[in-house]
């Protein structure tokens, strides 16, 4: 696949094929994606937690928000959850300002590897952040800023263009495809 491929097949996954199982042995190397990426001031701030187990996916699940726009549908149903998690945490004694730069940046990262294995995922960021960390019993020393859920996708999501309304929410269609409006390049380029 190359670089352009890759960029538009990854989309924001939101229902998977729960009975594809993830191994710890694909999220640690999808977590190495993450690692070598860059890091403002070479800090490193992220530490990662990798959830591939049933048990331990089902004390995740509870703790996140699922698509904010779609006001009829909650979250995926019993069998179209991730098969696997990687939450993404800053260790607060490192110190660095630019942690957010540094998400974006691994998290896009894991997510481009995932594509590239045939999985996909969602980066979320609406975590009952309390309840994961009594769940998991992550220290203190921890913050919880994403998490990323992961499996099989088992759902079509295709790009749209931003309409002349310019609103940019997604949406389902009747066929259940996911519709992810993006503005056009001659939009965004202001020069």
């Amino acid at each position: 696949m190359t670089v352009k491929e890759l960029v538009q097949k990854t989309r924001s996954y939101r229902r998977f094929y729960e009975d594809v199982l993830i191994e710890r042995f694909t999220l640690e190397e999808l977590t190495n994606f993450a690692r070598l990426s860059a890091s403002a001031k070479n800090l490193q701030p992220i530490r990662y937690w990798l959830s591939y187990t049933p048990h331990e996916n089902e004390k995740i699940f509870p703790c996140l928000g699922w698509a904010g726009f779609l006001k009829d549908w909650v979250h995926p149903q019993k069998g179209e959850r991730p098969s696997g998690y990687i939450i993404l945490l800053e260790d607060t004694s490192v110190n660095s300002r630019w942690i957010s730069h540094d998400l974006g940046i691994a998290a896009q990262n894991i997510l481009l590897g995932a594509t590239e294995k045939e999985l996909g995922g969602c980066i979320i960021a609406a975590i009952n952040k309390h309840q994961m960390r009594t769940e998991l019993n992550i220290p203190e020393r921890y913050e919880i800023h994403l998490v990323l859920a992961l499996g099989k996708p088992k759902e079509t999501v295709v790009i749209d263009t931003v309409k002349l309304d310019g609103d940019t929410k997604y949406w389902r269609d009747d066929n259940d495809i996911h519709h992810v409006p993006k503005r056009r390049l001659e939009d965004i380029i202001l020069n």
